[in-house]
Order: structure tokens, then C-alpha cells, then sequence
């Protein structure tokens, strides 16, 4: 059984079991309260158990995992309050990640695998248009043609509005203004550095999932330039990995520890403008992962943030200070306050407005899974460095990776903007004149043959002549067959006529 993580220390040490860390979590305050020391302090306590972390560093300030800490004067007073005796600085196995690759392995997805559900979210595309994204996704799946970047989407979009006409009546209406639309917002995606995160090699799972010796790997996603640039790409590519988690890993049930870790920073934006499908989807996700053994830590400046439904589901709590300013601040205090199982000697909508930088209000899970009563605690420091890093050791950090050199460079393999550029070519290519074959002069390429004389005269015969009004008049061989045809019908029909006429009448002819 897996050592319990000492998380805080009030009257007694608080402690949140291993066991019940896949059952999610949540570290709310305001800004500069302590949210990312004690995110820290659970991250390197979890891959100190051999449990594999991913976090997003939308500040820069974890990259200080990767180093020994503990000799910083505020962390070394905190734990002589709390009189831990065998405090000592430990760096935790540190990869860095980076969508745009310069701050750590490039990550990649395919936009396959982002899928129409996320893509049209990250588009923010109206509902017409996000069932134009579905219909484009389904057909590319049934002609085998892969959408692996932006430019196969693109040009997917493209063939699919160009023959309309074509999937009309198997798959509905496409308009040009709902296909021109999305385009748009793919140029929008583009200009804000999406079209580096798909691509190949896409980011294998496997690799979040590892470990070093006995820890658990630390995976930090560089995410500061990300959040400048485009907040809901952030987002949505959290969104997706949990997503792809969700997905591939399989069902183990309640484990002795968690498989994997999965910090949520800055996660009201996960919540911003959400579709109901979306939405509905991040919920089963929450609901079902665990089984997974798969422990989701959502960090925001207030729990309010988190939708009812998702914010039920997160059991193990520490809640840091909120400010109360204005009525709207001081009603969400209050419902904060009572998104705890209640302490009696504790007034807790006071005491959220009074809690200091490292202190928090402390609920964890029970051996049987039932929320502890919350309690006014201080929370452990990290024993790693706390802050950033100079690029010189990020550098040398990630070229010792066992992955250097594997994502790096990326591949692009025949997808579904080559197959349509191929297809294009050779339908030019058939439209054109025949080509002269070798050897042969220009006049005779020119000059027609016998046959093509003779059928050329045949043809002409039963071409229609135009009037000098412009009326359309039949041709001679027209006239001759049509005259024919009627004669022929004329002396058949009587024959006809004839015959059932008699067989009606019982006529039994002359003799």
C-alpha cells in the first residue's frame, strides 16, 4: 500500500490516501493565495510514490520541479513551524512539453483524433456549420482519406463544397457560406500557432506514463505562450487529452494509487462558453475516469467555476483564500462555504476571507470515501525548487530526455490534401486533348482518317439545322426515319387494332 501524502497540518496532519486520489480533487483561491505551491507540493508527493504527473505551467513557476529546493528562507521557516524533521531539498524526473516546440517536445494530435466535437468548439462554429465539420469528417472516413493537419481539412472542406451536388441527397445541404465560414476560422487557428500542434508524430499516451527509478515522471506542458496567444486552444487541448485518456486507457477499477495524475490549471476556461454536448462530455469524462485510475485536480480561482455536476464529483479539496470586496464577491464566498462538509467550530465564510498566503481550508477523502470535515490548515511546503529555471537548464533538461529527437521533427506522410491534389491532377489531366503520339508530324496529327471522314459525314447528316430566325428544324436523315416510323406504326397499329377488335367481337372471321 502506498505511503499517505501528508497534504496540511492543523491540530492533526491531514492526509490524502492514495487509494482515493483517483477519486479527483480541487485547489481554488485568488490569485497569489498559494494555489501553485500547494499544486507543487501534491505533484511531487505523488510522483515521490511512483505516480506519473501532468501539469500546465501557464506561469512559467514549475518549471522549479526540476531542481532541489528547500532552501528558500519562507520554505524553511514553514517547516520548522510545522516541525518536519526530515526536510530536505529533492528534484522530481521533470519532461517539458511545448505545442510550439521551443520550450519543450513538440505535442501533436491529428485532427482526426481531435475530432468534429472539440474541432467545431474550437472553431466556435454555429450549429449549421458544425454539422457541415461532421458531414466532411464522415466522408473523408469512408473514402480512406486521413485529415492529419489543417491543410487536409482544408482541402477537404474544398472537395466536399465543390461537389455538393454529389452528397446532396445521402448526407444533406452543404453551403458554400457554411464551408467558407469554417475556412475563416481555420485561417483565424492558424494565426494564432494551432497549425504546429497537428500534425505527426502525434504525442503517444504512453509516454505521459512513465517513470524514473522509483518516482513518477512529472510531464510540464509550457503553456504561458499558449494562454497569451489563444486561451480556448489551451483548453481544448487539456479537453482532448483527457479525452484521449478517457479513450484508450483501460478499466482497472479502484487501484492501490493512481496511474496517472492530471492537474487542470487555470480551468474555468474549460468552462467558458461551453456547448451542452460539450459539456456533457466533460462530465461523463469526470464521472468515468477514475475507473481508469486516473485522478483529474482542477485548479481555478474559485470553485464556483466548476460547473455543480463536475465540482460534486471532486473530493479531495483545498480551498485557499477568497477576496470579498463587492456583494457579487461576498455571495460567492458564502456558496463556497457550503461546498464543504461543515466544521461546527469553524465559521467558514469568515475564515475564507481571512486565510494567509499557504493556508487553506483542508477536506480530503476518508479510507471509505467520505469527505472529512474541513479543517483550517497550513499547507506542507515543496521540497523542490520553487519558481523558474534559466533556459540553460531547460535546455540541458530536455536534451537528456529518453524522448529528444523523437517528436522534434515532424512527418508528413500522404493524407487527404495529397490524395485530392492527385485526384485534381488527373481529372485535368483526362479533360485535355489527347496528346500527339512520338514520331508523329503536325499535319498528319491534324489530318482526320478515312473512317473518322466517313463518320463525320454520317454524323452530320443527322445533325439539326438551324433556321434564320434561330429555330431548331430537324435534319434530313431525321425527317426520312421519322416519316418511317410513322408509316411503320401506321400499318402496324391497324394490324393491332384489327386483331383485338375481332377477338372482342368473337368475330369468327370469313371462311
Amino acid at each position: 500500500m502506498a505511503e499517505p501524502i501528508l497534504v496540511a497540518q492543523s491540530k492533526e496532519q491531514i492526509f490524502l490516501l492514495p487509494r482515493m486520489a483517483n477519486r479527483h480533487g480541487l485547489i481554488a483561491g485568488a490569485t497569489g493565495t498559494g494555489k501553485t505551491v500547494t499544486l507543487q507540493t501534491l505533484a511531487e508527493n505523488f510522483s515521490a510514490r511512483g505516480v506519473p504527473v501532468f501539469m500546465a505551467d501557464v506561469k512559467g513557476d514549475l518549471a522549479g520541479m526540476s531542481q532541489i529546493g528547500g532552501n528558500n528562507p519562507k520554505v524553511v521557516e514553514r517547516a520548522k513551524e510545522l516541525k518536519i524533521a526530515d526536510f530536505k531539498g529533492e528534484a522530481c524526473p521533470v519532461v517539458f512539453w511545448d505545442v510550439f516546440g521551443e520550450q519543450g517536445h513538440p505535442v501533436r494530435a491529428t485532427v482526426s483524433e481531435m475530432g468534429p466535437l472539440l474541432l467545431g468548439r474550437l472553431l466556435e462554429l454555429n450549429d449549421t456549420q458544425e454539422g457541415v465539420l461532421n458531414m466532411v469528417f464522415k466522408i473523408a472516413d469512408e473514402r480512406g482519406l486521413l485529415l492529419l493537419d489543417l491543410k487536409d481539412l482544408r482541402s477537404m472542406l474544398r472537395y466536399v463544397a465543390d461537389n455538393a451536388d454529389q452528397f446532396k441527397t445521402q448526407y444533406g445541404n452543404v453551403s458554400a457560406a457554411s464551408a467558407g465560414a469554417i475556412q475563416r476560422s481555420l485561417l483565424t487557428l492558424e494565426s494564432q500557432g494551432a497549425d504546429k500542434f497537428f500534425g505527426e508524430p502525434a504525442l503517444n499516451l504512453d509516454d505521459l506514463i512513465q517513470t524514473q527509478g522509483s518516482k513518477g515522471v512529472i510531464n510540464i506542458l509550457a503553456a504561458d505562450k499558449l494562454m497569451q496567444q489563444s486561451p480556448k486552444v489551451y483548453a481544448t487541448f487539456l479537453l482532448w487529452m483527457l479525452s484521449e485518456l478517457f479513450e484508450n486507457l483501460p478499466e482497472i477499477g479502484d487501484p492501490e494509487k493512481p496511474k496517472l495524475v492530471f492537474f487542470f490549471d487555470e480551468a474555468h476556461l474549460l468552462f467558458t462558453d461551453i456547448a451542452p454536448s460539450v459539456k456533457q462530455k466533460i462530465e461523463q469524462m469526470v464521472r468515468l475516469i477514475r475507473s481508469k485510475g486516473v485522478g483529474v485536480y482542477f485548479v481555478s480561482q474559485n470553485p464556483l467555476d466548476i460547473p455543480d455536476v463536475v465540482l460534486g464529483q471532486l473530493g479531495n479539496r483545498a480551498q485557499h483564500a477568497l477576496r470579498a470586496f463587492t456583494p457579487a464577491d461576498q455571495k460567492n464566498v458564502k456558496a463556497a462555504a457550503r461546498t464543504f462538509r461543515q466544521n461546527p467550530a469553524l465559521k467558514l465564510e469568515t475564515v475564507l476571507t481571512e486565510l494567509a498566503v499557504g493556508e487553506a481550508l483542508v477536506s480530503m477523502l476518508d479510507e471509505n470515501g467520505s469527505p472529512q470535515i474541513v479543517e483550517r490548515a497550513k499547507v506542507l511546503p515543496p521540497r523542490s525548487q520553487i519558481g523558474a529555471i534559466t533556459p540553460e537548464q531547460r535546455k540541458q533538461i530536455i536534451s537528456e530526455s529518453v524522448l529528444s529527437g523523437h517528436y522534434e521533427k515532424a512527418v508528413d506522410r500522404e493524407s487527404a490534401y495529397e490524395k485530392l491534389q492527385a485526384r485534381a491532377g488527373e481529372k485535368a489531366e483526362t479533360a485535355g486533348a489527347p496528346p500527339v503520339a512520338a514520331g508523329a508530324s503536325a499535319t498528319e496529327a491534324t489530318q482526320p482518317s478515312l473512317l473518322e471522314e466517313a463518320l463525320g459525314t454520317a454524323t452530320a447528316a443527322f445533325q439539326p439545322t438551324i433556321g434564320p430566325r434561330g429555330g431548331v428544324h430537324d435534319s434530313l436523315a431525321t425527317s426520312m426515319a421519322k416519316s418511317a416510323m410513322r408509316a411503320a406504326s401506321s400499318q402496324i397499329g391497324r394490324q393491332l387494332v384489327r386483331g383485338i377488335l375481332g377477338g372482342i367481337l368473337g368475330g369468327g372471321g370469313r371462311r
